[in-house]
């Protein structure tokens, strides 16, 4: 049948509606109707005048500064709940208007609250650091507020004034339209069009099915789903760039206001991470350039594809049968591969899928990819899509590492540390991913099963230490144009991540300018002031912990779960280095890259 055939339907994704509800998240558990969102968000929006109430008391005794935090606390937790629960509910599908006002009021709302304290940290900085000295010596309720307390002193050089910190926190949900507009844009409303499957059979190509298709064996069709996504993007490549360009706009801004160097800077400051470790992984990244190089050509060749005919397309094919894994069977294989972690462990990740942590039906309006969130202790909820292929495993291990990291905080701080630190947000993901893998080849040495793993590995790989690397390199890029007083245009940025692209493939891989260029407007992560790089910086530092547990057993094992419960109660390089790795050298990143070349090795012995 024709893709154009005037008498056939496109299959199409199920509505939201449509999907089981055994396959979709337990959000009722958090909010179990609107109206009881609508009347946390009335309740908590009337009691802010609680804390501007408390404006010019902070420094008074230790008493007061107890008091202040301690009911920005309380009201963060529920204006947090409400934020996040609309949030989670407009990812499920970005058609739903209801949802979508749900998610533009919750906002709102954190930004009403972030204005109303904005006060706080700048009154802390005008104690006498004598006097908070003492006070969080003769004050036991202040204990956990310590590493905070450091955190505020150690910006003291980068904090405006009280009513300047409000404007800031304020101007927060104006700031953030460029972004809004993207999502709302490449999530619900950019057409991929329709292309035929394997079968010939007009399949409508959406954000939720669009990886399925880009990993189909037939070349053909992976071929039409990279090009129809590329093309749809490039067909409003002009709106997506004005927007990426706000949001870069608003990091200079914000950069600025606050003192800091650059946007970069500013980023890095927020964990107290040198700009160094950033310098130190795209040199070390581009170092290793050749070990992607090597990998590339290895799978051309086990493609059977002549040289000079490797497409991008082409870049995550099945180069093997692919192993069809059910869920359930999924999830037996990662709790097996946790069992390192011990019995608690691998309890609270079988308790968690029976208490409808995942998210797992793609469905019209659902976002592409995968993520973890959840308000403070309810439930870290998981959104995915999964298709039975390995990859779907390991995307769940991943997720679920991110949820063990909530977890685990959750229970041991307060909700002042709950937050994983985007620093170290990548490394318990890639952690329970690294362990999977070492289980999984010790599993079974066949052919077809080791070269799925070692492909599911290298993809992950060529995900955080390939693509985000270049990310990285070109948000530097755009940030530093942005600086100079230049602007972003589609065309510009596209040459330029075009072009990075050509040094990471080699000269192994065709490179279309303008379909591999777009790519920047695939990522919302762009929109996350240098997010991207800790995704390297992520799998790096996992791939040495996952070696470490594997080799020393518990004591690495705690560890680990000891890091996992700090939350942000720590600098994250401190975390990390008790944990057993540091992150302010290149070794780690070396390490990963040495781990990669070693399976290179294998997949060549293969060819």
């Amino acid at each position: 049948m024709s893709a154009t055939s005037d008498n056939v339907a496109p299959v199409s994704l199920p509505t939201r509606a449509d999907v089981a509800r055994e396959l979709t998240w337990d959000l009722e558990s958090v909010f179990p109707a609107p109206e009881a969102w609508e009347a946390a968000l009335r309740a908590v929006d009337a009691r802010l005048p609680e804390l501007t109430a408390l404006h010019g008391t902070v420094g008074e005794s230790a008493a007061s500064l107890l008091r202040a935090l301690r009911l920005r606390d309380e009201l963060y937790e529920t204006v947090e709940r409400v934020q996040l629960f609309a949030t989670l509910r407009r990812s499920e599908d970005a058609t739903n208007a209801a949802a979508a006002a749900m998610d533009s009021r919750g906002y709102g709302l954190l930004a009403r609250f972030e204005a109303a304290s904005a006060f706080i940290p700048v009154e802390i900085l005008a104690i006498p650091p004598k006097d908070l000295a003492s006070w969080a010596h003769d004050e036991p309720g202040l204990a956990p507020y310590a590493h905070l307390l450091t955190t505020i002193e150690r910006k003291r050089a980068f904090t405006r004034s009280a009513e300047v910190e409000a404007i800031l926190a304020q101007a927060q949900d104006v700031t953030s339209a460029g972004e809004t507009i993207a999502q709302n844009l490449t999530d619900g409303e950019l057409p991929y069009g329709t292309i035929q499957d394997e079968r010939g059979e007009p399949v409508e190509l959406l954000t939720g099915n669009l990886d399925r298709y880009l990993r189909s064996p037939e070349r053909s069709v992976r071929q039409s789903a990279w090009e129809h996504a590329a093309d749809a993007h490039l067909g409003v490549e002009n709106t997506l760039a004005a927007a990426l360009e706000a949001g870069i706009k608003k990091n200079d801004f914000y950069a600025k206001a606050r003192g800091y160097d650059s946007a970069l800077a500013a980023a890095l400051a927020e964990d107290a991470i040198p700009v160094a470790v950033f310098d130190n992984l795209l040199d070390t990244v581009w170092k290793n350039l050749p070990v992607w190089h090597r990998y590339f050509r290895t799978r051309r060749k086990l493609l059977g594809l002549p040289e000079g005919d490797y497409q991008e397309w082409d870049i995550v094919a099945p180069i093997a049968v692919d192993p069809v894994i059910p869920f359930d069977a999924g999830v037996d294989l990662i709790l097996r591969s946790l069992e390192p972690l011990g019995a608690e462990y691998v309890e609270i990740n079988r308790q968690g899928i029976a208490d409808r942590w995942v998210d797992r039906c793609a469905n019209q309006g659902k976002g592409p990819g995968a993520f973890s969130w959840g308000p403070y202790r309810t439930k870290p909820f998981i959104s995915m899509v999964y298709d039975d292929t390995l990859g779907d495993v390991s995307t769940l291990t991943h997720e679920l590492g991110h949820s063990l990291h909530a977890y685990y905080t959750w229970q041991a701080q307060p909700i002042t540390y709950w937050r994983d630190g985007s620093f170290l947000s990548e490394v318990p993901s890639n952690f329970h991913q690294a362990m999977m893998g070492g289980f999984l080849l010790d599993e079974r040495d066949d052919r077809d099963w080791t070269i799925a793993v070692i492909e599911e590995r290298m993809a992950n790989n060529l995900r955080y230490l390939f693509t985000m690397p270049i990310l990285a390199r070109f948000e530097r890029d755009c940030h530093e144009r942005i600086a100079r007083g230049d602007a972003l245009t589609s065309d510009g940025m596209t040459e330029t991540l075009a072009n990075l692209y050509r040094e990471g493939y080699g000269g192994e891989v065709v490179v279309d300018t303008e379909r591999m260029g777009i790519t920047w407007a695939r990522f919302p992560h762009l929109f996350m002031n240098f997010y991207v790089y800790e995704y390297a910086i992520g799998i790096a530092g996992a791939a040495a912990l996952a070696s470490q547990v594997r080799a020393e057993g518990e004591p690495a094992a705690q560890r680990v779960i000891t890091m996992l419960r700090a939350g942000t109660n720590g600098d994250a390089i401190d975390l990390l280095r008790a944990a057993g790795i540091d992150m302010t050298t290149p070794e780690p990143i070396q390490a990963a890259f040495d781990i990669l070349s070693g399976y290179v090795d294998r997949l060549e012995a293969l060819v």
